[in-house]
């Protein structure tokens, strides 16, 4: 069986994917890229990503995918930090470049697909692209493949999403043979993957991931189906009608299907369905519980970082018996939890989650090798995580540590309350954090997606979380919105309602 790549109406062999993407590495080695440059990618979902991330690691360069949700600013902050030589660009996101693009950077435009146009609603008008280029087909079909013995890749560069300061690259050290196949079994083990899988994408490329799912399906000889953008009727109907074995998703996706109507959910043939892998955010238990009983013991977990990579797994039986447990190590991986004074805690005391890097090549932070030294102790890194390990060494997470919230001096964990008001009928989504406050210097705020003609008030919801947690815990501020911000993955941009009351300096007065 001949194994694809499938996007919209294209379905292209895996054989004639590699030959283009070795096109492609042609093309970019006589446009000046060679071991160690960036090729920066401001793409959605579509196969010249992949082309591109395929082609770069031939040549032992950075890939360097773009959230093309940024702004302009944030654009050319990554072009330059990151130093690409190309961009490659869909065509309805050239208009994003910013205006101080210099010629040193060769810019590659795809034309935007109709799956994307209409994932998107974009008229032919926003897909004529705003930079003159050749035809992403014509430019890569001119070149012969690459036919150089192999270097030690490096993978995508990918950036960090910043909590503080401005994102970094993940810039890693190149890997060898023996260290890549080292990475694909940890990634078969972490991501519940195995050879010939038939795999659907539904988070975005951009996304560490996504992305590292994406090429390991391909690498795996999988099938691999391309969503251009999640919707939950969409992905069932996509798993009928792949027949789809394994998918990478996050929490909010759950409550998508969730909220279908029960008549669309009991008609949906999701039979195939092997595995279904999930990270990326804390996940409410009562959503996991209920997409376990709709789905089967076919619901896993993995915790990781774009640093360090996948830690830990489990799956759903082991999260029945200890729910909230995002799982134990990985084999190779160490998981160690230090408390403030830089002490060992022991099992149930909440701490800062530090861990090893198990198979990955090691890694900086590109061009700010200070930032890589402040995250290390003892040989382990942390990404800002805190939680506690229990007896069994079962990892369970409290919250980023940036996202924590210090209000009266109680240190409070935004990701408890949410997975409490998920529960309230009438929310569909929720954010929790911290907003000035005159007494406390932060109290909480909370913004709720509603449901369609849901009946809530402040008052209510503070009446619904006073009667399941700690008075403290209970968030000063309710507002409520049809939609909240939201990256493509379906992840809340909690930074974007935070920032309102932070910039605007509008304190409560307790």
């Amino acid at each position: 069986m001949d194994h694809c790549l499938i996007s919209g109406k294209q379905r292209i062999p895996l054989g004639e994917f590699h030959h283009r993407s070795r096109q492609v590495a042609r093309g970019l080695s006589e446009a000046g890229i060679s071991e160690g440059d960036s090729v920066a990618l401001l793409l959605r979902n579509d196969v010249p990503f992949l082309e591109v991330t395929f082609a770069a690691a031939v040549l032992g360069a950075y890939s360097v995918p773009i959230n093309w949700h940024f702004k302009q600013a944030e654009i050319e902050y990554i072009l330059v930090n990151c130093e690409a030589k190309v961009l490659v660009v869909h065509a309805d996101l050239a208009l994003k470049l910013p205006a101080s693009l210099t010629t040193d950077i060769q810019v590659l435009v795809v034309p935007t697909p109709p799956e994307i146009q209409a994932a998107y609603t974009l008229t032919s008008e926003q897909c004529a692209s705003a930079v003159e280029s050749v035809g992403w087909d014509t430019w890569r079909n001119q070149f012969t493949p690459w036919d150089e013995p192999p270097v030690p890749a490096r993978g995508s560069m990918i950036y960090t999403s910043g909590t503080t300061g401005s994102p970094k690259g993940v810039r890693r050290a190149p890997a060898s043979a023996e260290l890549q196949q080292s990475i694909m079994d940890q990634i078969q083990l972490g991501f519940g993957l195995r050879p010939s899988a038939r795999a659907l994408m539904t988070g975005p490329l951009y996304h560490s991931a996504p992305n590292a799912y994406a090429r390991a399906v391909i690498s795996l000889g999988g099938d691999l189906i391309l969503m251009p953008r999640f919707d939950a009727l969409d992905f069932l109907d996509s798993v009928e009608r792949h027949s789809v074995t394994h998918t990478h998703m996050v929490p909010t996706m759950f409550v998508r299907l969730l909220n279908l109507p029960p008549a669309k959910r009991l008609a949906a043939n999701l039979s195939s369905l092997e595995s279904v892998v999930h990270g990326a955010a804390p996940c409410p238990p009562d959503v996991k519980r209920n997409m376990i009983n709709w789905w089967g013991p076919i619901v896993h977990e993995y915790y990781g970082s774009t640093e360090a990579g996948l830690i830990t797994f489990v799956t759903s039986s082991e999260w029945l018996e200890k729910k909230g447990t995002v799982g134990q190590p990985l084999p190779n991986s160490v998981v160690r939890i230090y408390g403030e004074e830089g002490q060992i805690l022991n099992p149930g005391e909440i701490g800062d989650i530090f861990v090893n890097l198990a198979v990955g090549a090691g890694f900086t932070y590109h061009n700010d090798e200070k930032k890589r030294a402040e995250i290390e102790r003892d040989g382990l890194i942390t990404n800002g995580d805190r939680g506690y390990l229990d007896e069994d060494n079962f990892l369970f997470l409290c919250d980023r540590k940036a996202d924590m919230v210090i209000s009266g001096g109680v240190n409070i964990y935004p990701a408890e309350i949410e997975a409490i008001l998920i529960g309230l009928e009438g929310v569909s989504d929720c954010a929790v954090f911290g907003i000035p406050d005159t007494e406390y210097g932060e109290a909480l705020g909370a913004a709720i997606e509603t449901h369609p003609n849901a009946n809530l008030t402040e008052q209510s919801v503070q009446k619904f979380l006073r009667e399941n947690m700690a008075g403290y815990k209970v968030p000063k501020l309710v507002t409520f919105h049809d939609h909240l911000p939201r990256e493509d993955s379906g992840k809340i941009f909690k930074r974007r309602l935070r920032e309102i009351y932070w910039d605007d300096n509008r304190a409560l007065n307790s």
